[in-house]
């Protein structure tokens, strides 16, 4: 069993950057990809990013390439999102995830956090 808490979320200015983070705790964290997805209102929830369970594996969604940085503190039990240069349309409810595989892509999570809320907005 994995128990993911998301934190980070705010209000921020477009251009600007937040870092969200994911506390996770159960023994099979280093062994486990993890992924970020959001969901803004009305809208399905998407993939942004994923890292395998050393780090050394990522993927992102072409709309947040670039722009976000996903890493991993497998000591702390800890994922990290770092968001830069954001925009509107980023505004959404951000989830953690992770899977029961040692790398994922966009599919295959099985455990998943509350969500924080980031908004985007001047």
């Amino acid at each position: 069993q994995v128990q993911l808490v998301e934190s980070g979320g705010g209000l921020v200015q477009p251009g600007g950057s937040l870092r969200l983070s994911c506390a996770a705790s159960g023994r099979t964290f280093s062994s486990s990809a993890m992924g970020w997805f959001r969901q803004a209102p009305g809208k399905e929830r998407e993939f942004v990013a994923t890292i395998g369970w050393s780090g050394g594996t990522t993927y992102y969604a072409d709309s947040v390439k670039g722009r976000f940085t996903i890493s991993r503190y497998n000591a702390k039990n800890t994922v990290y999102l770092q968001m830069n240069s954001l925009k509107p349309e980023d505004a959404a409810v951000y989830y953690c995830a992770a899977a029961s595989t040692k790398v994922a892509h966009t599919t295959g999570y099985e455990y998943w956090g509350q969500g924080t809320q980031v908004a985007v907005s001047s």
